[in-house]
């Protein structure tokens, strides 16, 4: 039944039209069986039978003729009962009011207690002694009767606002000392409503309060916080049936492999009549670009923190930084960073993304730090040609960076490169400073992961591997830590717990360094290249991958998803390109609708970056 500018009392008149009866009667007979009402026009019923909205003053259960006027009504079931009071509760805060008493009427069961209804009128109307009243007969019915005395200190704190707003301070005062106060109960509050009787106005009280003002907005809110203190056989939670699809809409979306979207709190962007599917055709398994600028293998590539630039380096020693058009989600090359002695195999964006250091492979001494913007190198830095800088981690103040690599070296710098600290014999294959700025995480020749502190030198282990720890990120809540095992492929650890999580499967790794990450909305997906020239995605949740990426010819080193852009992710392979893959693009209408066996492309994305996989993927 729809509701057309229903009012929200019960003289409102509702419109039961007989065409909206679905179908189901098929006699005359049973006209009054599918929720007609009885109209209520200034306390007296009035029954026409006759008329289009099909009104009547006679209970439905009752207004059947013939064999069933003798049959014995249906007992329900204790299910069936909430879901009866469910769709009452539901319809009533629609102001459907009539059509809920004969809900309940025809099916025999009660919305709420009579003492439950009494209450709640009361406190709608503002009438606080009866209100108060009232509490001795719920007090009965009530699990724990000692939330009395919380359900009438909130009482008596509206009925205090209410008299501070209409200028009735005697008597608020009245009621701070001679009710408020002698409960005993949260006296710190009490300081604070006694402050209250300072402001000069209605509307300095209200912003002071953090409080609607006296009336209907108010005094609802309030009854939401009485309700939770009574049990549901005498009064049910608030909007139960909103919260119970919510739920099921959140769940339904959670254990949908291919959910990439922010999560929509709100009923009316979901259809309830289906449950939530997404296709795979939403989701970044589509080759969107293939970018061919650098001459020899990729090594590495990396988003940076707002999304609009990728950083993609080379064993052409070069860096090229693209970037990335946030509407259309094309990449262009915004500028390409030379100098570099050795090939480029790790890149790290400052916080604020204005800077870009590049690091070397086991061989390389020395780090380049470049100002994005202008293009310019700040500071190349290099402690010592004993030295391998491999790997390097911004701390969250921007200020400074921690570099390493394998040959025994580890140090904590300036933006000019000069040495704030270092930290002797530890061989460092990945770094990652924490959010707190303190700790830094380092992967080591014992395959394992430890936590150092510049502050007071002290470290300790986190996770232990079997295999030698190739790479290795951490989740932007600090919480994950996920790795590239030698042999063994992607893992996940929760770094609190220091425990493994899960063991993603599919993925080939040996002992080439491949670097894997986190993505989509809410970090939800993992993505990883592999030996065997593929990309895997995983959901966080399964094992298995829920998608294999083909279209490079050559091993991946690297993945990055866009933490802005969560349909957008890149790779980075040995072939020499970097892929970039998004959803399916727009198709054929007609095709769409299913008219035709294989769907038709209308972009006009890069068409060379289509293989044969993703064409034949769109077919089915």
């Amino acid at each position: 039944m729809q509701a057309n500018g229903a009012g929200q009392n019960r003289d409102s008149e509702v419109s039961c039209r007989n065409g909206a009866q679905n179908g189901e009667s098929s006699s005359a007979g049973a006209a009054h069986s599918n929720g007609v009402v009885s109209v209520t026009n200034n306390g007296n019923t009035v029954s026409n039978n006759n008329n289009n909205n099909g009104v009547s003053g006679q209970p439905a259960a009752n207004s059947s003729n013939g064999s069933s006027e003798g049959k014995k009504k249906k007992r329900l079931s204790q299910s069936e009962e909430d879901v009866i009071r469910l769709i009452g509760q539901h319809l009533h805060g629609l102001g459907l009011n009539q059509t809920v008493d004969l809900l309940m009427q025809e099916s025999g069961c009660r919305l709420e207690h009579p003492s439950a209804t009494k209450f709640r009128n009361h406190v709608m109307e503002g009438e606080w002694d009866k209100a108060e009243s009232d509490l001795n007969e719920l007090k009965a019915l009530m699990h724990s009767p000692s939330a009395i005395v919380r359900m009438k200190f909130l009482l008596l704190q509206q009925k205090y606002l209410e008299y501070l707003e209409d200028g009735k301070v005697l008597e608020a005062l009245q009621v701070l000392r001679a009710e408020l106060t002698p409960l005993k109960f949260n006296t710190e509050r009490i300081h604070i409503l006694s402050g209250y009787l300072m402001c000069s106005h209605a509307e300095d009280l209200r912003v002071k309060a953090e409080w609607e003002g006296k009336g209907t907005a108010s005094r609802t809110k309030l009854l939401d916080k009485l309700q939770t203190y009574l049990p549901p056989s005498v009064m049910l939670p608030p909007r139960r049936l909103q919260t119970l699809l919510k739920q099921a809409v959140e769940l339904q979306r959670e254990r949908c492999l291919y959910h990439n979207t922010k999560l929509d709190s709100g009923l009316d962007s979901v259809s309830l009549l289906l449950d939530h599917t997404c296709s795979r055709k939403q989701f970044p398994c589509y080759t969107q670009q293939i970018l061919t600028e650098h001459c020899n293998e990729v090594w590495f590539c990396k988003f940076s923190h707002n999304g609009t630039k990728l950083a993609t380096g080379s064993k052409d020693t070069t860096v090229i930084v693209w970037h990335v058009d946030m509407e259309t989600q094309q990449l262009k090359l915004m500028r390409t960073l030379e100098g570099h002695a050795y090939g480029v195999s790790y890149l790290a964006w400052s916080p604020d993304d204005a800077y870009l250091i590049a690091c070397g492979p086991d061989d390389c001494s020395e780090l380049w730090l470049w100002n994005i913007q202008t293009g310019e190198l700040r500071t190349k830095m290099s402690q010592s040609h004993e030295d391998s800088l491999t790997s390097v981690a911004w701390n969250p103040d921007g200020k400074r960076f921690v570099t390493g690599g394998q040959r025994g070296q580890f140090y904590q710098c300036d933006l000019d490169g000069n040495l704030l600290d270092s930290w002797e014999g530890v061989r460092v294959q990945c770094l990652w400073c924490l959010s707190d700025g303190r700790n830094v995480l380092a992967s080591d020749t014992h395959q394992r992961i430890r936590g150092y502190s510049f502050e007071d030198l002290t470290d300790r282990n986190i996770v232990q591997e079997d295999h030698p720890i190739m790479s290795f990120t951490v989740s932007k809540n600090g919480r994950l830590a996920l790795l590239n095992v030698a042999t063994q492929g992607v893992h996940l650890w929760d770094l609190q717990d220091r425990v493994l999580v899960r063991k993603y499967q599919g993925v080939t790794q040996g002992f080439y360094t491949i670097h894997s990450c986190l993505g989509g909305h809410n970090e939800d997906f993992i993505a990883s290249g592999s030996e065997d020239h593929k990309v895997y995605i995983w959901h966080r949740r399964s094992e298995l991958p829920i998608a294999e990426l083909t279209g490079h010819t050559r091993t991946v080193n690297c993945v990055s998803w866009n933490p802005v852009l969560p349909g957008l992710l890149a790779s980075a392979s040995d072939d020499g390109t970097v892929r970039i893959w998004g959803p399916a693009p727009f198709l054929d209408v007609q095709n769409a609708e299913g008219l035709n066996g294989c769907t038709t492309v209308t972009t006009e994305k890069n068409a060379a970056a289509w293989t044969a996989d993703d064409l034949l993927e769109l077919c089915t």
